[in-house]
């Protein structure tokens, strides 16, 4: 698994009491060795739980709007308010534990291979359904370069699938855009599940990240548009003139 020096961690992952994959995209080495401006794009976890400390060191990094990809009933249940900080939904419906759930209660025994078989069709489900959510949050990088975060419940999956692609389109390395997306496995500390009881095989595959799952969508943009950089032209936006000003805004 590819890791990040300690040094380049310290820097990057923003130590929160109420959120525990709060980070910096900044530092990976993007178009032309040009690196990614820090303190201008975060991923985090939900934002809920912070604390009045945490506020202030939000606040303190400049962060005035967030982007939140939570379900709508997710976003009620664990909603905030807070204030300086502009919540904007690009709401996308979780599916994972729904899949699990009505397997559940069926009946039938849930295992490991069903929670990969779920968390990698929800990834593909990313594609093939939700991008309009992602072409939002590019919009909004676009309009201006004042500092934003995007999240959702974990800030693992739909979260994960986001960063990889601004950083696609920032020409970031594959080994750093992957560095970036496993990174959640050494971060996130989940509070409970809130849903059935899972066995402990299930649970681990549920609350965590796997090659496979980012993979999963990286070959439905595959299927469907041939490569990464069509998909961010012909379903993002990100035409190669807006690829440019996305470049000369984030990269130093």
């Amino acid at each position: 698994m590819l890791m990040p020096n300690s040094q380049d961690l310290s820097q990057r992952h923003i130590a929160l009491t109420g959120a525990s994959n709060f980070r910096d995209l900044g530092g990976y080495t993007g178009h032309m060795g040009r690196p990614v401006k820090w303190r201008k794009i975060f991923r985090s976890d939900h934002l809920a739980n912070l604390s009045p400390d945490d506020l202030l060191q939000v606040q303190s990094l400049g962060v005035k709007r967030s982007f939140d990809f939570r379900g709508v009933q997710e976003s009620q249940a664990q909603s905030y308010d807070w204030p300086d900080l502009k919540r904007h939904s690009l709401s996308i419906e979780p599916t994972v534990v729904q899949r699990l759930q009505a397997q559940h209660l069926t009946g039938k025994p849930l295992t490991a291979a069903d929670a990969l078989d779920a968390m990698q069709t929800t990834y593909r489900d990313f594609v093939r359904v939700d991008s309009r959510r992602f072409a939002e949050l590019f919009e909004n990088l676009l309009d201006h370069a004042d500092p934003l975060l995007f999240h959702c419940t974990a800030g693992k999956d739909r979260t994960g699938l986001a960063a990889a692609l601004v950083l696609y389109a920032l020409d970031v390395s594959e080994s750093d855009i992957w560095r970036d997306y496993l990174l959640t496995n050494q971060l996130y500390k989940r509070n409970s599940t809130g849903v059935i009881n899972l066995a402990p095989d299930v649970l681990k595959i549920v609350w965590e990240v796997q090659e496979s799952f980012l993979q999963a969508s990286l070959e439905q943009i595959q299927t469907s548009h041939g490569n990464v950089q069509n998909y961010l032209d012909n379903e993002l936006g990100i035409t190669p003139a807006a690829k440019l000003r996305l470049q000369s805004l984030y990269l130093d």
